[in-house]
């Protein structure tokens, strides 16, 4: 199983937490894409490409979870709920809380699913270290993010536990 990205959204639609592990780049001269940067090779003058940058990345999965959500609901009815979906390059999993915060795995095309890991981690670590701590905001107006380091290291090695 391959983890590549996770994120979680706010119900204001807002990015508060995205965190990427990247695979290694195939080729020395090849960086990965998603990271902020485009794939370019060391050959003559490489075109000029634009570039990708995270909050990009944030901004396109939201519009794809959204979209397919309310598509799912039209079609299957109020109580029908948007799991997952999978491409030829990755697989999207999706966990909505009774909060409205929306959490976002992308993982490999043969990674089973997701959503009791998500449930995990909004339980034992988001509830944990960011809600039950009295100095982290409850809003994450303007973009300001969750920055909680205790956060941070638990979703690590728990990602990497799930490896």
């Amino acid at each position: 199983m391959t983890v590549y990205s996770f994120h979680i959204f706010d119900r204001h639609t807002e990015c508060v937490y995205s965190k990427s592990w990247l695979p290694p780049p195939q080729n020395p001269d090849t960086r990965p894409l998603g990271s902020g940067s485009v794939a370019t090779t060391t050959t003559m003058a490489p075109a000029p490409q634009p570039s990708v940058t995270s909050s990009d990345d944030a901004k396109l999965i939201f519009g794809t979870i959204f979209s397919l959500r309310n598509m799912a609901r039209k079609l299957g009815g109020e109580d029908d709920a948007f799991i997952s979906y999978r491409t030829a390059q990755y697989k999207l999993h999706f966990y909505e809380t009774p909060a409205n915060l929306r959490f976002v795995i992308l993982t490999d095309t043969v990674t089973p699913s997701m959503r009791n890991v998500l449930h995990q981690i909004y339980i034992n670590l988001w509830v944990e270290y960011v809600v039950k701590n009295p100095l982290a905001p409850v809003e994450h107006k303007g973009g300001n993010g969750v920055k909680n380091e205790l956060f941070e290291l638990g979703l690590d090695q728990f990602i990497r536990g799930l490896i």
